[in-house]
C-alpha cells in the first residue's frame, strides 16, 4: 500500500495510520534526510527478522535505529559529555552515530561490542513517526537484494510492495547515505563518509 504524506507538514491522521501498522508489527518504507529506508518498531523482533530476509542481509550486521531527539538517545545509548556536544551540534542531520547500547536495546540490534547505530534524521515524516510511536524505529536503506538503492517510492512499491505493509511517498530522494561516526572511544572515528560533512573530524 502506497500513501502520500506531506514531506514538510506531515498530516497527523496519516502519521497515526502508519504508527498503527508499526505497532501491529508491520514493515514500512519511509523517507529520511538521505535515502528511503525500511523500518519497523524496535521492539518487533519478527518484523526485524523480516527486514533481514527482504534485504538478504547477514544478522551479524545490526541495523541502525531512529530516535526522536538527544533526550531520546540517552535512554537507549551511553552518551559521554563529548558525544553529547558533537550530537547536539550535528543533529538532526545525515549522520549515524555508533554508541554503546543500554538495556532498553534488544540484543538483535547490538553488535558483539554491544554498540548500536543511532540516527536523528532531518526529516519531518520520520521524526513525526518516532514521536507518535513513542520509541525508536529501525532504519536501513531501501535496497533490492542485489544492492540497487531505490530512490522513488513508486519503484519501492512496485518491486517490494508485497513484502512491505506500507510504503510512504514523501517525494523522490536521490542522495548519499549518512556519514557514520563512532563515538565509543575517547575521540570520534569516521567509519563512513556520506552526506554529512565529516571534515571537522579529520
Amino acid at each position: 500500500m502506497l500513501i502520500r504524506i506531506n514531506a514538510q507538514n506531515p498530516q497527523p491522521r496519516l502519521i497515526r495510520r502508519v504508527v498503527e501498522v508499526l505497532g501491529d508489527g508491520g514493515i514500512i518504507a519511509y523517507p529520511t534526510d538521505t535515502v528511503y529506508g525500511f523500518g519497523c518498531s524496535l521492539y518487533q523482533k519478527k518484523a526485524i527478522e523480516r527486514i533481514y530476509l527482504i534485504k538478504r542481509s547477514e544478522k551479524n550486521r545490526p541495523f541502525s535505529f531512529i530516535c526522536a531527539d538527544l533526550k531520546d538517545i540517552s535512554l537507549y545509548c551511553q552518551v559521554t559529555n563529548y558525544a553529547y556536544k558533537i550530537m547536539k551540534r550535528l543533529l538532526p542531520g545525515p549522520y549515524t552515530f555508533v554508541l554503546e547500547g543500554t538495556r532498553l536495546v534488544p540484543k538483535i540490534m547490538l553488535t558483539k561490542r554491544k554498540t548500536a547505530g543511532i540516527r536523528v534524521p532531518n526529516n519531518p515524516i520520520c521524526l513525526a513517526l518516532v514521536k507518535e510511536l513513542g520509541h525508536p524505529i529501525i532504519t536501513t536503506s531501501a535496497k533490492l537484494p542485489d544492492g540497487e538503492v531505490l530512490y522513488d517510492p513508486a519503484d519501492i512499491d512496485r518491486h517490494l510492495g508485497k513484502s512491505l505493509d506500507l510504503v510512504i511517498d514523501g517525494g523522490m530522494l536521490v542522495s548519499e547515505p549518512s556519514s557514520v561516526i563512532d563515538l565509543t572511544g575517547d575521540t570520534p572515528k569516521v567509519l563512513r563518509k556520506g552526506k554529512g560533512d565529516v571534515s571537522f573530524f579529520e
